[in-house]
């Protein structure tokens, strides 16, 4: 079996172990494949031991910028970071994004890299900055939730699979992340992955309510532009956080696994 073989099937045995998933195999999985020896499960592994997982992810560059100043991002990080954001994908329920993120790329949120299931596509778009001809809307290879403010008007109706959800901002700005994680679970939704951008990211992280971290750096410099995280100001840098990391190549780029509950 060749490399790119035993990669498929170590992946396939991976998706096995996803809680809740008993008796719903993507495709047979090589009996060679032993996952527990390679990279993807040293990878892995962590997001598929427990029923409950909510996990964030960025590809920046050195510097600390997603996107240039006009917002364009396509593709700070290479092809098997792409590939690690879909393998994310198919091990959760859900994908968080932020409206700017559906605004400024217009994404499908689906796995197409590798072989898996498609989350439910998950829009925070408080005031209805996103344009309901937008991709995640037509296309019907996943559900959709469109979260909007209860205080603005709602939409004309939607066709399926986007279901529209009115969400009280309890947040100056916006929604707040516990309130979105509840109404996610409440939906049978419990593994989550906050796909971006960088205010979206930021604001799940400031509320505490992550339990990993997944930064992807790329050797590019880009000296200005859209940062990848904002938080609240700290004087010293015995405030700042510092996290128990696990680290591994994809391709140029370095990924950094950030562990924040223990």
């Amino acid at each position: 079996m060749n490399t790119k073989s035993l990669e498929e099937a170590a992946w396939r045995a991976i998706l096995d172990h996803v809680p809740g998933r008993a008796g719903q195999r993507v495709g047979p999985a090589s009996a060679s494949a032993h996952p527990e020896s390679g990279t993807l499960w040293q990878i892995y592994s962590p997001l598929v031991a427990s029923d409950w997982l909510v996990i964030a992810q960025l590809g920046q560059t050195l510097d600390g910028f997603i996107a240039t100043r006009t917002g364009h991002s396509r593709y700070v990080t290479g092809p098997e970071d792409i590939r690690h954001l879909h393998r994310l994908r198919a091990l959760v329920d859900a994908v968080v994004v932020g409206a700017g993120t559906v605004v400024a790329d217009d994404p499908l949120l689906t796995v197409r890299e590798v072989v898996g299931p498609n989350p439910v596509r998950v829009i925070v778009d408080p005031s209805g900055r996103v344009d309901p001809r937008a991709r995640v809307f037509r296309n019907t290879d996943a559900r959709t939730l469109w979260l909007r403010s209860a205080q603005r008007p709602m939409p004309a109706p939607v066709p399926p699979p986007v279901e529209v959800v009115a969400l009280e901002e309890r947040e100056q700005g916006g929604f707040a992340p516990v309130d979105i994680l509840r109404l996610l679970a409440a939906r049978g939704l419990s593994r989550v992955l906050v796909e971006g951008g960088g205010i979206t990211v930021s604001r799940f992280l400031a509320a505490g309510v992550l339990d990993r971290l997944h930064v992807t750096v790329a050797p590019m410099v880009l000296g200005s532009g859209r940062a990848s995280l904002t938080l609240p100001p700290v004087d010293r840098l015995d405030q700042a956080l510092r996290l128990r990391c696990r680290h591994f190549l994809l391709g140029d780029d370095m990924l950094f696994d950030l562990e924040l509950h223990s």
